[in-house]
């Protein structure tokens, strides 16, 4: 039996999951959030549901904002459900259910002036986003901001009607300098490297496509703190939504499954006030950047890694890649020889510990993290995850045989075949130019390597061109795992 996820309905379901121990109507907006998918629910509202439970700044609850027309459909599910999540954490041994309420409400895509207005509230100190590596508009070589993007030039030529979340935020921010109303702090929840510095370039630039003296506004006045998240969090399907219901007996429209692990490190720049987190957990510092290093290349970058080689061999999840031990050995090998060693020092951290910890985190079996996740969108994520790396070492003069061969397993995947010939789904919105450079790959290494956007400077390097080559030609003439074999025996370079 299971019972409908509803306000009315806490009492009922706190016999099997924690519930807030706050009054909902209590509760009042003080963030908007855009990009309500499932990270943003496991991750930042799971730290104000924390906050809330002890009773502490009641006046910070979210209010999530869709864009695109697919947002529509998350806002009905959790409006008929009050704006209550399920989270399902799941640790490798042990697992539990909670409900958040965080939320409360949620302002539908299309409606840009209802959007703007609430963003004009004073209420709203803080505007929030996670939208994807992909989402921000920039150059993914250089990650400067794109202001020729098709998206931008329109949101440029008609900001009273903007259709971005950029461009949604600027209107909010020249409503308020109008008003005569301090501006909110706008923060980034993505995994971007500098994050809040992206985000600003993004809103300063759309800004000054059309209004300078706004863009000399916003630099002067809005914060745009940096930060690091970090939370693995899976899709949800049927599996998700079946075991929310058989296991703890809610009927939640679109429950959200994560591991039990949790971290949000950030700049304490939020000029406007902002929640006491870290009485709930977040670790505010100076500096962001070490702790991004660390998480960006360890963690993403090692997802980037075992992606490709997992997919090729047709294994489906992330625990059962890690359990195959070539491609864990591969994972330890270049993490260890070629990724830590090139990252900055981070305060009372050890590089070496933290990489044990992951991959603790991707050997949990109760996660069902799929390897079709992380291999998805790889023109936005190997030029932030891995070809990052492959920069630094080769400036310094070190090999890179170990990130060569992962940029050949990107292009070796993109072939479109599987190592036992099943045709391969892909999910990239470059898939047509990515695709094509690949196949002229087969005949050309080189080709694959003019995709100056996505390689940037690590395209002109002799030495990468050459084990970037090596690597393809023996995945092509000898397949994955005897590829993996010549590199962990040290067999691969050129």
């Amino acid at each position: 039996m299971t019972t409908k996820l509803s306000l009315a309905t806490l009492k009922d379901i706190a016999a099997t999951a924690s519930v807030p121990a706050y009054e909902r109507g209590g509760l009042a907006a003080g963030i908007v959030h855009f990009g309500v998918g499932n990270f943003h629910r496991a991750h930042q509202a799971v730290y104000l549901d924390d906050l809330f439970n002890l009773g502490l700044d009641h006046d910070w609850a979210i209010v999530g904002a869709g864009v695109l027309p697919s947002d529509a459909a998350m806002r009905d599910k959790l409006a008929g459900q009050d704006f209550l999540t399920t989270v399902v954490e799941q640790d490798n041994n042990r697992s539990g259910a909670r409900v958040t309420g965080a939320m409360i409400g949620y302002l539908a895509p299309g409606n840009a002036a209802a959007t703007v207005a609430r963003l004009a509230d004073p209420a709203i100190r803080i505007v929030s986003l996670t939208i994807t590596e992909g989402g921000y508009f920039i150059d993914p070589a250089s990650g400067v901001f794109d202001p020729a993007h098709p998206a931008i030039a329109a949101d440029a030529a008609n900001p009273g009607d903007p259709k971005t979340v950029f461009g949604l935020i600027l209107a909010g921010l020249r409503a308020r300098r109008d008003k005569g109303i301090a501006p909110y702090t706008v923060m980034s929840c993505d995994n971007i490297p500098h994050n809040g510095k992206v985000t600003r370039a993004a809103v300063s630039g759309l800004a000054r496509l059309s209004d300078p003296a706004l863009a000399d506004w916003i630099e002067a006045n809005v914060a745009f703190p940096n930060g690091m998240v970090d939370r693995i969090t899976p899709a949800t399907g049927p599996r998700e939504i079946a075991i929310a219901a058989d296991d703890y007996g809610i009927d939640d429209a679109w429950p959200v499954f994560c591991e039990e692990f949790k971290q949000w490190v950030l700049e304490d720049n939020f000029p406007q006030g902002r929640p006491a987190l870290e009485k709930a957990g977040v670790q505010f510092v100076p500096d962001v950047a070490p702790y991004e290093h660390m998480k960006i290349r360890i963690l993403n970058g090692g997802h980037a890694a075992i992606a490709y080689p997992a997919a090729l061999l047709d294994i489906h999840f992330v625990h059962e890649a890690m359990e195959d031990a070539d491609i864990r050995a591969f994972l330890a090998k270049l993490e260890r020889e070629e990724i830590i060693p090139v990252i900055p020092p981070v305060p009372d951290t050890d590089l070496n510990d933290y990489f044990v910890l992951i991959e603790r985190r991707f050997l949990n079996p109760k996660i069902a993290d799929t390897i079709p996740r992380l291999a998805q969108d790889g023109s936005n994520r190997q030029p932030k995850f891995i070809l990052p790396s492959t920069a630094d070492r080769l400036s310094c003069g070190e090999d890179v045989v170990g990130l060569s061969l992962v940029s050949a397993l990107w292009c070796h995947y993109l072939a479109g075949k599987t190592d036992s010939g099943k045709d391969i789904a892909f999910n990239d919105p470059n898939i047509d130019r990515i695709r094509a450079a690949a196949t002229a790959a087969k005949g050309d290494p080189g080709a694959f390597l003019e995709l100056r956007d996505i390689f940037g400077t690590v395209a002109g390097s002799d030495l990468f061109r050459r084990r970037f080559a090596h690597a393809l030609e023996c995945l092509q003439r000898e397949g994955t795992r005897a590829t993996l074999k010549r590199y962990l025996e040290n067999r691969l370079a050129a």
